[in-house]
């Protein structure tokens, strides 16, 4: 087998990655629909993140490959075979249009297994964690892998889909929403039409989980050090 990054001091490292590490919604082989494991977590500020120290050390392609790529860029999907063995039709789906010509193809793929692990076994420990971590952009391209690799996470891509992310956000549909973190320093405020302050809060200092009330009428929604934000 070539090496996946065409990285010849990395290549045994890469290989022996590969066959380590399981299809999430298929392997190269069979195309099942199991999730991998054993690939890093990464880190998720919410709550709670999987213990460190049963990661192996697994090298992986760079995040912006699991990305979709202009069509003059990406390999054909007729192209899209590995080296050995074959891809089922989850994983083609997955790859499609995100395989930069000369790479191979399941370098990318890995990619996309290493963030359904990621999804899978921090929501196994902490499901307000990997609903987070989706809204947040800390798992990249979770919506491509989790729908394609691992339809088996889609209740945690769901949640994710009505929320929204710590900072501003514009015509903020009126109700109470709660912080996915327990950080005192969230903080939060609703303001109206020419920048009036509706409502604001916590005080710095705050314990336990944040809750922020949206009056209608809100025009905007800022927050600070709340990391993401769900319906209450």
């Amino acid at each position: 087998m070539r090496p996946l990054l065409r990285r010849p001091a990395a290549a045994a490292a890469v290989l022996a990655a590969l066959l380590a590490v399981s299809a999430c919604g298929s392997s190269h082989s069979s195309g099942n629909g199991k999730n991998a494991a054993g690939a890093s977590s990464g880190p998720v500020p919410a709550r709670s993140v999987p213990d460190a120290q049963t990661e192996p050390d697994t090298p992986s392609p760079p995040a912006s490959l699991s990305a979709p790529l202009p069509r003059a860029s990406a390999l054909p999907d007729a192209q899209l075979t590995p080296a050995t063995g074959t891809f089922g039709k989850r994983d083609k789906a997955y790859l499609s249009g995100r395989v930069p010509k000369n790479m191979d193809p399941a370098a990318v793929l890995q990619t996309g297994q290493e963030t359904c692990q990621r999804v899978s076994r921090t929501a196994a420990h902490d499901r307000d964690a990997a609903v987070g971590a989706v809204i947040a952009g800390d798992i990249p391209d979770a919506q491509a892998a989790i729908t394609h690799l691992c339809p088996d996470q889609l209740p945690v891509l769901e949640a994710a889909e009505a929320g929204f992310p710590d900072g501003t956000r514009k015509k903020p549909a009126a109700g109470r929403y709660r912080a996915l973190t327990t950080d005192p320093n969230c903080t939060w405020r609703a303001t109206g039409k020419g920048g009036k302050l509706l409502a604001s809060g916590p005080s710095t200092g705050a314990e336990g989980p944040v809750e922020a009330r949206i009056p209608a009428g809100a025009e905007e929604f800022t927050s600070s050090g709340c990391y993401a934000w769900l319906s209450a």
